[in-house]
């Protein structure tokens, strides 16, 4: 049985969305897959009955208190022990939960994730990665978009093993294509982290390199992986954003601006840690709430964390 893990009580539009998006996603899911809903439990029953959906269908764990964007994460997460994120992180360290997917607060998540699952030994720092679309189809992953805003090179050469690894056991890519994002094609452009990064991943035997895209190619087909800083990668992601609701609000029809959308894709896959959490933003619709749910079962699926931990841990990496 696979079962997922969603923090009711997390986003601008708590526990309602969530709720419901669990509802929507409930028909998608595998036959062995359940979702546990964590939060405030008589709240999540009455929005069950209302949309005459059976709450057994669900199992339901109760933690009515919610750590708040305004909170210090890691004082919130010592101290409200029955907020949702804290219970939900017991429940996946006990192994009672396979993923653990919230729409609250990014900094309480990653306290609650390197205090309970922690890091996989000799991973730097985790990131996150996103879908990037294609301009003909597909997707490209992006990372970090957020989580590391100050990086080393050592780390953006780590993120570029990170993002293979995606790549290849979750979207399924044979050998995917690694570049470096920068404001030039040649190797000796950028600024000093891009380019003290650049010959280390032209040397690397971990992953396919091939060399830096432009801002105008994270959504072409030159890259399967594109690995920045968590500044910029954030910054891209939130403009990538806003023109997809800039093109809705035009009464622009097209799949291509749809896809930029974050309600499609739902979250964001912390990667580099010892299980499976996904991160999504605060103003998530039911939509969004639903695609982080299923890809919380397709990360569930791949069993990457020890796909990642297994490559670290065996000696293969070579930097």
């Amino acid at each position: 049985m696979m079962k997922i893990g969603l923090d009711v009580m997390g986003g601008d539009f708590a526990p309602e969305v969530n709720v419901l998006g669990a509802i929507s996603a409930y028909g998608s899911l595998h036959a062995d897959s359940r979702v546990a809903l964590i939060g405030d439990a008589a709240a999540i029953e009455n929005i069950c009955k209302r949309e005459n959906f059976d709450p057994s269908r669900f199992d339901i764990v109760d933690a009515p208190d919610t750590i708040l964007m305004s909170d210090h994460p890691a004082k919130a997460f010592a101290q409200k022990t029955r907020s949702s994120i804290y219970v939900g992180y017991e429940l996946l360290s006990a192994g009672k939960i396979n993923a653990f997917a919230s729409t609250g607060s990014t900094g309480a998540m990653m306290v609650g994730a390197m205090y309970t699952v922690k890091s996989i030994p000799g991973i730097l720092r985790p990131g996150i990665a996103c879908p990037a679309p294609r301009i003909n189809g597909g997707m490209n992953i992006l990372i970090d978009v957020g989580l590391n805003p100050d990086c080393k090179p050592d780390v953006l050469y780590q993120y570029g093993l990170l993002g293979s690894l995606y790549a290849e056991f979750v979207n399924n890519i044979p050998n995917p294509r690694v570049a470096l994002l920068n404001i030039g094609a040649e190797a000796e452009k950028g600024d000093n982290l891009t380019k003290a990064t650049y010959p280390l991943m032209a040397a690397s035997k971990d992953y396919n390199f091939v060399g830096n895209v432009e801002g105008y190619e994270v959504f072409m087909d030159k890259a399967d992986v594109i690995v920045c800083d968590g500044f910029v990668g954030n910054v891209l992601l939130k403009t990538a954003e806003g023109f997809s609701h800039i093109a809705e609000q035009r009464g622009i029809n097209d799949s291509f601006f749809k896809a930029l959308n974050a309600d499609n894709y739902g979250g964001t896959p912390v990667l580099g840690i010892n299980s499976n959490v996904i991160v999504g933003h605060g103003a998530s619709n039911s939509t969004a709430i639903k695609a982080m749910i299923l890809l919380a079962q397709n990360v569930i699926g791949a069993d990457l964390p020890s796909k990642i931990k297994k490559y670290f841990t065996s000696g293969d990496e070579q930097h």
